[in-house]
C-alpha cells in the first residue's frame, strides 16, 4: 500500500499504527518520526513565514482574505506517486494542507484512484475517531484500537498521579501576537494533568484573548506553546509577551510558574504525541509528582529570562 500524508499529525498516526514503511511522500511540515525526512515533500507554503508572531499572523490573514489557499500541493508529484491512500485535514486552513487543496490536485489526475481520508479533530474523542478511520483505510482496524489504547493508558496514568492534588489555575497561550488561548483538545489535557483551564473551550477552535483578560484572571501557571513553533522559536518570541506593562505583576511570573514548550511537536499536533503532551503538562503543573524526563527537551521553565 502506498500512502501520502499531507499533515504532520497524520504522518505520526500512520507511523504509530505501524505503517510508516508505506509512506511515499509527506508535507513540508512532517518531521516526526525523523525517518520520514527522507521522503519527498510535495507541499509548500505560498509565502515565506518570516518575521515575528504578529508579522506571520498578518501574512496568513492577508492570504485567507483574498480567498487563496495558504499551501500549495504539487499535483504532478502526487500523480507520479500513484498513492492508494492520501491523508489530509479539513480542520484548519492555516495549520496544514486542506481537503480542498487535495481535491483540486486530484482533479487534475487521469485514471488514478486514491482514497482520501480527511481528519478533523476538535477534541480527544475526534482524534480517536480519526485514528480508527486511518487504520480502516490501511485495512488494519486492530492497529487503531491498540494505538488508542496505549495513548489513553498514558494519559490515564497522569490523571491518576494528579487526581488528589490541588488543581492550579492554568492559562495556555497558543499564539503570542495577537494573543490566543488554546481550545480543541488542550482543555481536556490540562484537566487530565490536574489543572483548571482558564481560557479556551474543549472541542472548539482556539480563540483570541486580551492581555487585560489574562491579567484579570491572574493564573497560577502560564504555559506558552505557539502553534508551529519549537522551543527555541518560542523563546525568541517571548519578548512580545514580556513587554506587556502588566507582565511582571502576574502571579505566575512572580512565582516563577511560567513555562515555554515545543508547540509544534506536541501541543498543536493532534496525533499520538498528545499522550506525551499530557505528561508534559503534568510535569509543569505538578513537578513533585510527575517527572517523566520531558523537562529541558520538550519544555523549560521561563525563569530568569522573564525578567
Amino acid at each position: 500500500m502506498r500512502v501520502v500524508s499531507l499533515i504532520a499529525s497524520a504522518t505520526e498516526i500512520v507511523s504509530g499504527l505501524g505503517y510508516g514503511h508505506c509512506l511515499v511522500a509527506r508535507s513540508h511540515e512532517c518531521d516526526n518520526p525523523p525517518d520520514v525526512l527522507h521522503l519527498p515533500a510535495i507541499t509548500s507554503p505560498k509565502f515565506e513565514l518570516t518575521g515575528d508572531s504578529l508579522d506571520i499572523d498578518r501574512q496568513v490573514k492577508a492570504v485567507v482574505a483574498d480567498g487563496l489557499a495558504v499551501y500549495h500541493v504539487d499535483a504532478e508529484a502526487l500523480e507520479r506517486l500513484k498513492p492508494d491512500v492520501i491523508v489530509t485535514q479539513d480542520q484548519c486552513e492555516v495549520c496544514a494542507v486542506s481537503l480542498a487543496d487535495v481535491e483540486r490536485a486530484v482533479c487534475q489526475w487521469a485514471g488514478v484512484q486514491a482514497r482520501i481520508v480527511s481528519l478533523k479533530p476538535d477534541c480527544l474523542a475526534d482524534l480517536d475517531a480519526d485514528i480508527r478511520r486511518v487504520a480502516a483505510a490501511l485495512a488494519d482496524p486492530a492497529a487503531g484500537d491498540r494505538l488508542i489504547g496505549g495513548m489513553r493508558e498514558r494519559i490515564g496514568r497522569v490523571a491518576q498521579a494528579t487526581a488528589a492534588l490541588t488543581r492550579p489555575r492554568v492559562a495556555f497561550i497558543e499564539w503570542i501576537a495577537p494573543l490566543m488561548s488554546g481550545g480543541n483538545w488542550m482543555p481536556e489535557l490540562i484537566a487530565a494533568a490536574g489543572g483548571d483551564n482558564l481560557f479556551g473551550e474543549a472541542g472548539k477552535h482556539s480563540g483570541y484573548m486580551t492581555f487585560e483578560a489574562l491579567a484579570a484572571a491572574d493564573p497560577d501557571i502560564i504555559i506558552v506553546a505557539p502553534c508551529g513553533f519549537d522551543l527555541e522559536r518560542t523563546r525568541q518570541e517571548m519578548p512580545l509577551l514580556v513587554g506587556e506593562p502588566g507582565w511582571p505583576a502576574l502571579s505566575a511570573v512572580r512565582s516563577g510558574r511560567v513555562a515555554i514548550a515545543d508547540g509544534n511537536l506536541y501541543f498543536n499536533r493532534p496525533g499520538p504525541g498528545l499522550a506525551e503532551t499530557a505528561e508534559i503538562i503534568g510535569e509543569i503543573l505538578h513537578p513533585d509528582h510527575v517527572d517523566l524526563g520531558h523537562k529541558g527537551r520538550a519544555w523549560i521553565p521561563f525563569g530568569d529570562f522573564a525578567h
